[in-house]
């Protein structure tokens, strides 16, 4: 007699044994994941990098992440993402020396005498610490508070002192968004000044080559709206509130920064976002390049 159908237990979904390829030639991760699950589409392939894809043992989700023959790719399904679990951030890349973030708006990226908790730097130590209590972070570079985006810290003293002494031969690339008031004469060009902070802690521009630290920002028009810009900027040297600054001497401040001139704040936050970071990892040696998605804040303004 067959069994009544309400004792019968649930078909149990099979979870898709894990995938593993070691890497032949130089490519970029989507590009290789594309070509090695074509029965899949790409906005399937996209969906496995939240979560699924290990390189080299470590989880990643940067669907340009170089790759280098020797390497081993790993499409693992029974993973869940650490990016659910920390607070504040999210997690893009992790390695033995170093952790790339990115990081919200509203979050510091170390403590203050303010605040000593719930900023990047103690999130991340927490999470370091799981794996090993003798574990730490170290501060590498910096964002504001009201800006979010990419950030990197490292792993070891060590590591942090070759990215710093470093910096401008490491750094490929650092990009950011801007959404500034009005429009700009302009649509793409160069500022460039020397910076000095006063004792207030405003950060100005100035002309006086011995006391201020040189400071030059590229920027250019990528969206416009009625009252808004959307700006892609590079950092030519990066300096304290370098981007704020120079749009304020622009005329055109960055939207919600009233320390440097906004009269508006339509998205309720600060309008920069650390959206590109490329840099030689000082140990490998490889370029690698992490871009972020456009926050949706400043798509919904264009």
């Amino acid at each position: 007699m067959r069994q009544p159908a309400r004792h019968r237990k649930p078909i149990q979904p099979k979870t898709p044994a894990p995938l593993k390829f070691e890497i032949e030639e130089a490519t970029e991760l989507l590009v290789f994941l594309i070509s090695k699950m074509p029965h899949k589409s790409r906005h399937n392939v996209k969906a496995l990098l939240k979560e699924n894809v290990f390189v080299d043992g470590n989880q990643t989700s940067q669907f340009n992440q170089n790759l280098r023959p020797g390497q081993v790719v790993e499409i693992k399904y029974d993973k869940v993402s650490v990016k659910t679990k920390l607070r504040g951030l999210k997690l893009i890349f992790e390695d033995e020396y170093l952790i790339v973030i990115e990081k919200e708006a509203g979050v510091l990226s170390i403590a203050t005498e303010k605040q000593k908790d719930n900023t990047a730097y103690s999130i991340l130590s927490e999470y370091v610490k799981k794996e090993d209590p003798s574990n730490r972070i170290f501060v590498v570079h910096r964002l504001d508070k009201e800006t979010s985006g990419i950030m990197m810290y490292a792993k070891s003293q060590t590591i942090q002192k070759l990215l710093q002494e470093k910096w401008n031969d490491n750094i490929l690339e650092r990009t950011y968004l801007a959404v500034v008031e009005g429009k700009l004469h302009q649509a793409k060009g160069t500022v460039e000044s020397y910076l000095i902070e006063s004792k207030a802690l405003i950060v100005y521009s100035t002309k006086d080559e011995a006391n201020g630290q040189k400071a030059i920002t590229h920027y250019e028009v990528m969206h416009t709206s009625k009252f808004n810009q959307l700006l892609k900027v590079n950092l030519e040297t990066g300096r304290k509130n370098q981007i704020r600054v120079h749009m304020q001497d622009l005329g055109h401040p960055v939207i919600g920064d009233e320390k440097y001139g906004a009269r508006s704040n339509p998205i309720k936050r600060l309008g920069l976002h650390a959206w590109v970071l490329a840099f030689t990892h000082p140990v490998t040696k490889i370029d690698m390049r992490f871009e972020t998605e456009v926050p949706s804040e400043f798509d919904r303004m264009f």
